[in-house]
């Protein structure tokens, strides 16, 4: 009986350790990526073309970014869905104009990250948004 009162006893007076940050801090390496995906053609450029603009091999930068605990392709992704956002907040357009605009291959790939990205099909979001 006294072990239990004393383990109730510790447990009003426990304080949980401090909660862990939600996001990871950036590295001066995901940065410059984002910013040459932010400022570059999205159908033109390549990881291995962004690692040689960073003045290091493609193996580095995904080494790099895994540090950071990402990669290449999901930057990509991030970068198409903002621009993406931007191009239509500033007038509707058609989809195919848009997989163009964010340099998809296929427009079907477009559509399939834009649902993914929104929840929604394309002309679902723009039936919401208009």
């Amino acid at each position: 009986m006294n072990n239990l009162m004393t383990q109730l006893s510790h447990r009003r007076h426990y304080t949980p350790p401090p909660a862990k940050p939600r996001f990871f801090s950036l590295s001066n390496t995901t940065d410059r990526v984002l910013k040459i995906l932010l400022g570059g053609d999205l159908a033109r450029i390549r990881a291995d073309s962004v690692a040689q603009q960073l003045g290091m091999s493609g193996t580095t930068l995904r080494r790099r970014l895994k540090d950071d605990h990402t990669n290449y392709q999901f930057l990509l992704d991030r970068t198409r869905q903002y621009r993406c956002e931007q191009l239509i907040r500033e007038a509707w357009m058609p989809g195919k104009c848009v997989a163009d605009r964010l340099g998809y291959l296929e427009v079907n790939s477009f559509y399939r990250a834009f649902r993914r990205w929104n929840g929604l099909s394309y002309s679902q979001y723009k039936l919401q948004h208009n």
